[in-house]
């Protein structure tokens, strides 16, 4: 324990064992894809995130961790270009030169930026890890209802520490997991839900 309840949360994640197809990005190393010191460095991205966004007024919750995003970022719907953008102490971690990007990462943090709310808001997952199909590291794959209740835990431990004024669920099983602490749900941008979820989450973060 750190005397931190949130940097105690993002050890408690990455101490957290999965089973096969189910990467823990905070935890895991796959030598084919990740930079040696890859998990520290989620971590660290995790804790910096977090830091930045002590009395966010909502948590956005997703399903899980996306192959182009949270995989190698660490944070949910974020991907290595943003950390780029950001710039220190947020880092890459992947092998891939230039970093990965992420189609929803782009569509949530676009609107958030539009709204002036990048660092009021907090993004994590039903699921804070990355469901794949058997064989493909880089793919992803819906999650298990045992994968889900794995990381319902963690869902409702972040949003008991932080309080927001609303939770929000991007999609259907993000608003399973959260069930009665869920104040709103948007579509989920994949899958041709890009205009919904900008409107949904223009009009519930407003």
């Amino acid at each position: 324990m750190t005397g931190d309840p949130l940097a105690d949360l993002v050890a408690d994640v990455a101490a957290c064992a999965t089973p096969a197809g189910l990467v823990n990005p905070l935890r895991d190393l796959d030598p084919a894809l990740d930079r040696p010191e890859a998990p520290a460095v989620r971590r660290a991205n995790v804790r910096a995130y977090l830091a930045e966004r002590p009395a966010p007024v909502a948590i956005l919750a997703g399903e899980a961790m996306g192959w182009r995003g949270g995989r190698f970022s660490g944070i949910a719907f974020t991907s290595e270009r943003q950390l780029a953008q950001w710039g220190p102490p947020y880092a890459a971690s992947s092998l891939h030169e230039g970093g990965w990007t992420e189609s929803s990462a782009t569509i949530i943090h676009g609107v958030l930026e539009e709204t002036g709310l990048e660092r009021r808001v907090v993004l994590w997952n039903s699921v804070p890890f990355h469901p794949h199909p058997p064989g493909r590291p880089l793919a992803n794959r819906a999650p298990r209802r045992g994968e889900v209740d794995l990381g319902r835990p963690f869902l409702a431990r972040l949003v008991e520490l932080l309080a927001p004024a609303q939770v929000i669920a991007v999609g259907r099983v993000a608003e399973g997991s959260l069930g009665d602490l869920a104040t709103g749900r948007v579509r989920h941008p994949a899958q041709g839900g890009a205009t919904q979820c900008r409107e949904g989450l223009r009009r519930l973060l407003a």
